[in-house]
């Protein structure tokens, strides 16, 4: 009899479950959809993939409260019939009656564990591949709607007349680039070819511009064909909360594998090659006659630079500036020469990727070449210079992290003064390192304290349901959703103390769990109540 009892409950509490969780899954899957629909441009063709990867992810939410809907309404619903009474009244222990809610909750606890840990990290990183399998048709499909598109989490905006996915061509080309607070520039290009290339953990975007024009604040020069890098983090997942807990691991184990840290560290490296650049130089120009030598990264032509002094630019970041007087001497493959001298003139770095180039700039140059009459021009621009291969390998990839966390100290690379803007990035580094470690910490244990959470909320709503018997049944639901609300208050105040550096991460680790226990100690309360009524 016990267990026809026990088939009729959990039969009754799997159908109002299973019914909530399709309906309030499909609720918020759509919600998670709309976003992403209007920030990706993503076509028909794939909102059903989409949403079928939104799912698993809705899930993890949707289950504890399906499960606390079903058991307080059917419970509620088992007492105010009087099948409880009629059950108790034949010997039947409260605790037997509980099993299959019981039952229900280390279900739904496991599960969540489950998907909180491994399946909705996976398919949002599902989701993210499928979007960025599309990367450029999405971004084709943008400049085909809106007639521009900006590259995710960077300066530069394109604008295009016409595009042409199949080639990946954009025609009518206007590259706008804004960094924050620093003066930007923009580039006309007859056209340029985009590619994007995915990583494991970031995005690159390559922009080849044909027959360009670069515009800055106060001059232009035509720059022929020129190559735009930049970086770009993952489209979905770029966040600690996105993970499964083997990439926490791997995040924890080494800093590049999270965009955030990366992007600060290749901020770092970027200055501090440009101030070895800056020292190198000045070093250079130091022994009489010298000049410093350059060449562009095909090859084409190579550069001869004499200055007076080379300055980090204060205004800009990643950029030097040349003082006077200033010699260029530009040779061709071809052995002609051309020759310009200045009194102003900027080198700045071309692009934030692995590998690094250079451009410089020379204001109102007077020129000559042999055989040609001397002249005067605006400007001269030089774009797609190689950095220098000795001060590079000293900036490698391999071991960056060590080498700009030292870079202002007495075992740093770069040698003599450090700037104030370099030293700044430096000192911000383990700070980052640190809030990334308390992330993983506290992303981990609220997974752990909502899905263990999970079942003494549902043992709750059973109790509640059958005290509430007499009332309104949805009254029950409402009442035992309160104790969940204050788990998730105190998840969320833990995990904002971990947020917090002058907060110990255990701190914030123990009002998580401190949450936990005083709902476990609400539920024995509950159930002592019962049992005495």
């Amino acid at each position: 009899m016990v267990f026809t009892l026990h088939r009729y409950i959990f039969r009754e509490l799997f159908r109002s479950f299973f019914l909530a969780t399709v309906v309030l899954t499909l609720m918020i899957s759509v919600g998670l959809l709309v976003p992403t629909l209007q920030d990706f441009g993503v076509g028909p063709g794939q909102i059903l993939h989409l949403l079928g990867y939104f799912m698993p992810i809705a899930l993890t939410f949707v289950l504890p409260m399906s499960a606390l809907f079903a058991s307080s309404l059917i419970y509620g619903r088992f007492a105010a019939d009087r099948e409880l009474d009629a059950c108790r009244a034949s010997g039947i222990s409260l605790w037997t009656l509980i099993y299959p809610g019981l039952t229900l909750a280390i279900f739904v606890a496991a599960a969540n564990l489950i998907l909180s840990f491994y399946v909705a990290p996976a398919f949002i990183q599902r989701t993210e591949q499928s979007v960025k399998a599309n990367a450029e048709h999405i971004l084709f499909r943008n400049i085909e709607r809106k007639g521009s598109y900006t590259l995710p989490s960077s300066p530069y905006r394109l604008y295009a007349d016409r595009a042409n996915p199949e080639n990946n061509l954009l025609e009518g080309v206007v590259i706008v680039n804004l960094p924050t607070g620093e003066p930007g520039w923009l580039i006309t290009a007859e056209q340029a070819k985009v590619r994007i290339e995915t990583r494991s953990t970031f995005n690159k975007a390559t922009i080849v511009a044909r027959n360009a024009y670069r515009f800055n604040e106060n001059d232009w020069a035509q720059i022929g064909d020129t190559t735009i890098e930049t970086q770009f983090p993952s489209l979905l997942s770029d966040s600690i909360k996105f993970q499964k807990i083997e990439q926490l691991k791997r995040i924890r184990a080494n800093k590049m594998n999270f965009f955030p840290v990366r992007k600060m560290i290749m901020e770092a490296r970027a200055q501090l090659a440009m101030e070895m650049l800056a020292h190198d130089i000045n070093i250079q120009m130091q022994q009489t006659a010298a000049y410093y030598e350059l060449e562009e990264v095909d090859g084409s032509r190579s550069y001869h630079l004499s200055a007076a002094a080379c300055v980090e630019d204060f205004k800009k970041a990643n950029a030097l500036t040349l003082t006077g007087p200033i010699q260029l001497i530009q040779v061709d493959r071809s052995g002609m020469t051309v020759e310009y001298t200045s009194n102003e003139g900027h080198i700045e770095l071309e692009n934030d990727g692995e590998n690094l180039r250079l451009e410089m700039r020379l204001e109102n140059p007077s020129w000559k070449r042999p055989g040609v009459e001397p002249g005067k021009a605006v400007s001269k621009f030089v774009n797609n210079v190689r950095f220098p291969q000795s001060l590079a390998d000293q900036v490698a990839m391999d071991g960056i992290m060590d080498t700009v966390s030292q870079a202002d100290t007495d075992a740093s690379v770069l040698e003599g003064p450090r700037s104030g803007r370099l030293a700044a990035i430096c000192k911000r580094i383990p700070e980052q390192l640190e809030k990334v470690d308390n992330q993983i910490s506290s992303e981990i244990h609220s997974r752990l304290v909502l899905g263990m959470g999970s079942i003494a909320l549902i043992l709750t709503g059973i109790a509640l349901g059958i005290l509430f018997r007499g009332g309104h049944m949805l009254s029950a639901f409402g009442a035992s959703a309160i104790p969940g609300g204050v788990l998730v208050v105190f998840i969320l105040a833990g995990k904002e103390m971990t947020k917090n550096p002058s907060t110990p991460a255990m701190t914030g680790v123990s009002v998580m769990w401190i949450g936990l226990g005083v709902l476990a100690a609400l539920t024995l309360w509950i159930y002592r109540k019962l049992l005495r009524t």
